[in-house]
């Protein structure tokens, strides 16, 4: 998660190095179209799944990080606030458990549909919160190592999310921005049709995009 951090902190002192136009007001009928660059950073306790039904006991799980460009469309319903909709080229993730190393991948899109309200004022910079719902598709999940040869399955995922983060006015019409997301992920995993349980991924999400107003 460090090297996350490190990323924003360093995004955000070059948006304040950088900028020097005025904030983008935000009205009502506005649209804004965002491109970036996003790392989807499951938690770290991923939870523990039931291997009873493949003699491999209690399966403490880890779903790593990964990094993908990223596109968002806002529409402004009113002024400051707006609806915003995210999408993303498919994250791909190794799967793993204590003791035994990488079981398995998978695919997943996650978009994300959130009300936004956007904190306007005279400063270059204009901070946002959001909060919506999150649904995570998963798909090309294949078995590795020990379970090579099972048939690995991850079901899709329904959430709310959360979303911060603040925009930095590069002319009237484009912005920089830094921001940080969380979703609720929770899958529930079969191997060769067994129930093994839940994975709880929950991942936070820093990127940096560029918005253009129109």
């Amino acid at each position: 998660m460090s090297k996350n951090i490190s990323l924003l902190a360093a995004s955000l002192a070059a948006a304040i190095a950088f900028a020097a136009a005025p904030a983008m007001a935000q009205s009502k009928g506005d649209w804004t179209i965002g491109v970036g660059v996003h790392n989807v950073d499951p938690k770290s306790d991923n939870g523990t799944l039931n291997g009873s039904a493949l003699d491999l006991g209690a399966l403490k799980t880890h779903v790593d990080d990964d990094t993908k460009p990223t596109v968002t469309f806002e529409y402004f319903i009113a002024d400051n606030v707006g609806i915003e909709v995210l999408g993303a080229l498919p994250f791909k993730h190794d799967i793993s458990i204590d003791g035994v190393g990488k079981v398995g991948e998978t695919k997943q899109l996650p978009p994300v549909v959130s009300l936004q309200y956007h904190f306007t004022n005279a400063s270059i910079a204009t901070p946002f919160v959001g909060l919506g719902v999150n649904y995570t598709k998963f798909f090309s999940t294949d078995g590795k190592g020990a379970l090579a040869d099972a048939k690995l399955r991850l079901e899709d995922s329904w959430g709310l999310a959360a979303h911060v983060g603040v925009d930095f006015a590069v002319s009237d019409k484009g912005a920089l921005r830094v921001d940080m997301r969380w979703a609720d992920i929770d899958t529930k995993v079969k191997v060769n049709g067994n129930k093994l349980g839940t994975a709880n991924i929950d991942p936070l999400v820093y990127g940096v995009a560029y918005v253009f107003k129109f």
